[in-house]
C-alpha cells in the first residue's frame, strides 16, 4: 500500500513538474516585454531567455517542494489552520528560494540605508513597504531585506505550481480584477479584499509591500496608483520606500559562469509619516524618493 501510494505522489508530482516546465515559458514571454523597449538592450536567446525560463522552473520547482513540507510541517505540529506555519512558509520557503535563485541566475544583491529598515518585529500599526516594478527580478531581490511582509496579488497567482500554493500557505492578499462594464454595488470584491486584508495585516504588526505603480516597467515610470498610500493612511503607518535597480546586463550577462558585472542595489530611504497627509502628497513624495537614486532611462535617445 505504501509504495501505491508513493508511486501515484511520485506520478503527479512528475506530472506538475512538466506543467511547470511548460509554464515557465510564459514567464519568459513576460519578462521579454519588458526589454524590448528601445531604451534597454532587448532579451537574447542565449543566455537572456534561457535565464529567465531556469530561474522560472527552478523557483517554481522549489517552491513545490517547500509546499509540499509546509503542510507536513502543519501536520506534524497539529497546525490545521495553517497559523503559525505562514512564518514557515515565507520564511523559509519564500525568503530561501528567493534568495537562491537570485545567487544562482542574477548576481549579488547590494543594499543600502540599512539603518532605515525596520526591525523584523515592528509591532503594529506595521509599516508599509512601497519600490518600483522593473522586472521578475524585484520579487527575488527584495528577500534580501530578510523582513515578513504580506504581498498583494492576483487570484490566478493561486492556479502558479508551486508558487501559488506557498502563497496561499504564507498567507499573502489575493485579489480580483473586475472590469469596469462588469463593475456592479457589489463587484468591488477585489479593492474590498485589498483594504481588509492589508488593513488586518498591518494592525496585527505584519507590514505590506506594494509596488504602487501596478505593473513591472523598467524602461517608464508609470504613475503610483492610490493603495498602498490609503492603506498607509487608514492606520497611521509609515512608508518605507525602496528604490530597486536591476543592472542593464541582469540577464544578458554570463552569469554565474563569470563574474556579475552590477550588482541588484536595494536602496532604503527614510520612512515617511502618513498621519494628517493628503493621498496625493504621499504619492509624490514616495515617487520623487524612489526614483531620486535610479536611473531615468526615459530621457536616453
Amino acid at each position: 500500500m505504501f509504495y501505491f501510494l508513493l508511486s501515484i505522489f511520485w506520478t503527479i508530482f512528475l506530472i506538475v513538474e512538466v506543467i511547470i516546465c511548460i509554464g515557465a515559458f510564459t514567464a519568459v514571454l513576460q519578462e521579454r516585454k519588458i526589454w524590448i523597449n528601445p531604451k534597454l538592450p532587448s532579451l537574447k536567446p542565449v543566455p537572456g531567455m534561457l535565464k529567465v525560463y531556469l530561474l522560472n522552473v527552478f523557483w517554481m520547482s522549489c517552491c513545490l517542494i517547500g509546499a509540499i513540507l509546509t503542510v507536513i510541517e502543519a501536520v506534524i505540529t497539529l497546525d490545521w489552520k495553517f497559523q503559525n506555519t505562514r512564518q514557515f512558509a515565507h520564511n523559509q520557503v519564500e525568503r530561501r528560494v528567493a534568495q537562491w535563485a537570485t545567487k544562482l541566475f542574477i548576481g549579488p544583491v547590494e543594499i543600502r540605508g540599512l539603518e532605515n529598515l525596520p526591525s523584523a518585529d515592528p509591532g503594529a500599526p506595521a509599516p508599509i513597504y512601497i519600490a518600483n516594478h522593473d522586472s521578475q527580478i524585484d520579487l527575488a531581490a527584495v528577500y534580501y531585506l530578510n523582513r515578513p511582509w504580506r504581498w498583494i496579488s492576483k487570484s490566478q497567482v493561486m492556479f502558479l505550481p508551486g508558487v501559488g500554493q506557498v502563497m496561499y500557505l504564507s498567507d499573502h492578499v489575493f485579489i480580483d480584477r473586475v472590469k469596469k462594464k462588469n463593475k456592479s454595488k457589489d463587484s468591488s470584491t477585489g479593492a474590498r479584499n485589498l483594504y481588509l486584508k492589508s488593513n488586518e495585516s498591518v494592525q496585527s504588526g505584519v507590514p505590506m509591500f506594494f509596488f504602487p505603480q501596478g505593473t513591472r516597467r523598467l524602461g517608464e515610470r508609470l504613475p503610483f496608483k492610490d493603495g498602498a498610500f490609503k492603506v498607509a493612511q487608514e492606520n497611521d503607518s509609515v512608508l518605507i520606500p525602496i528604490s530597486i535597480e536591476i543592472p542593464l546586463t541582469a540577464w544578458n550577462s554570463m552569469y554565474p559562469l563569470t563574474k556579475a558585472t552590477s550588482p541588484v542595489v536595494l536602496t532604503i530611504h527614510k520612512p515617511i509619516p502618513t498621519k494628517g497627509r493628503d493621498t496625493e502628497s504621499l504619492k509624490k513624495e514616495s515617487f520623487d524618493v524612489i526614483y531620486s537614486v535610479l536611473p531615468d532611462y526615459t530621457k536616453q535617445s
